[in-house]
């Protein structure tokens, strides 16, 4: 799904003449690689926000609209609200509204300057969100069929995840989709995410095919890849010539149902051979290597996937 060129045009018009931004860009990447899991607040002002509503909120967009792509294809349930917790300028969230058509949104975010440009994108996009300034940390004290949260686990110091895992649980009327950083920390998040919440009585959506302990031995993860659109804003502020980046992410989709979760997930690029294709793949059964030679009626599917797809065998 494209991000909304009405953010990216207002965005522009917020950028315009600022010889600031690129430096604000840097600074704020260098705070999110080294202070996040601090507990800190990541941003210092107005500059900052534009900052990361500029360089940041595409590919939040981005790898939210794929997450829930990915779980809306398995959960079965209508989604009458939604909840964005830690919502920043509401990339999640907004994605969510575009994707169902729920026009319930409720933004919970504590920085206001995120919440005011967030306020504003949203908008400028014919939404209407119900905004809260409150931190996430400290409790929602509200309920919504679908709760999303979106980098926002890996802000937190490894002490308050579990309590506010438990909070996003329990404020999940049917639904619950966490999206953090698709690296092997970011993972290994997830992957404690996933053991609580089933042991608390959740049904995976997505991604993993089974509800049982994750099969990935110590040193793997899995995640997903968005490919993010740039505009010549981002291009000029990320120092890139390449129109396009790729925002590698992880997820975990829970619901309170049980669902028809895929038959497998490719969990890398397919190797390609002269006449056969390998998939590695995460199944029910754990995790497996399928070789798909051209005299299977599964060759032509094969071909077209990529890592993270579900593979229907």
């Amino acid at each position: 799904m494209e991000f909304p060129h009405e953010i990216r045009e207002y965005v522009e018009e917020l950028a315009a003449g600022r010889k600031d931004l690129p430096r604000a860009v840097e600074l704020l990447s260098q705070r999110y690689r080294g202070e996040s899991g601090s507990g800190k607040p990541l941003l210092n002002g107005d500059l900052d926000v534009l900052a990361y509503a500029a360089v940041r909120m595409p590919a939040t967009f981005g790898a939210a609209s794929k997450a829930l792509e990915l779980t809306l294809d398995h959960f079965n349930g209508d989604i009458g609200s939604i909840l964005d917790a830690g919502a920043g300028t509401g990339a999640a969230s907004l994605a969510a509204y575009l994707l169902t058509g729920c026009g319930d949104v409720t933004c919970v975010e504590r920085e206001q300057g995120m919440i005011n440009m967030g306020a504003e994108l949203s908008k400028r996009c014919g939404a209407d969100f119900r905004w809260i300034r409150r931190d996430v940390a400290g409790g929602l004290e509200r309920h919504a069929d679908l709760v999303i949260s979106a980098y926002c686990l890996n802000e937190m110091t490894a002490s308050g995840r579990r309590a506010v895992l438990e909070e996003l649980w329990s404020a999940a009327d049917k639904l619950l989709v966490i999206i953090e950083p698709g690296t092997p920390e970011g993972f290994s998040q997830l992957k404690q995410a996933r053991a609580l919440l089933t042991e608390l009585g959740g049904y995976i959506a997505a991604p993993c095919p089974q509800i049982g302990e994750c099969p990935l031995t110590e040193g793997d993860w899995c995640h997903f890849t968005a490919r993010i659109a740039r505009s010549r804003l981002h291009k000029r502020l990320k120092g890139g010539e390449v129109p396009y980046e790729d925002e590698k992410f992880g997820f975990i989709a829970v619901s309170r149902e049980k669902c028809d979760p895929c038959c497998a997930r490719i969990l890398r690029h397919p190797r390609v051979d002269s006449g056969r294709i390998t998939l590695r793949l995460c199944t029910a059964q754990g995790i497996e290597e399928r070789v798909v030679t051209k005299k299977s009626p599964l060759f032509k599917t094969a071909r077209k996937s990529s890592g993270g797809e579900s593979f229907q065998y």
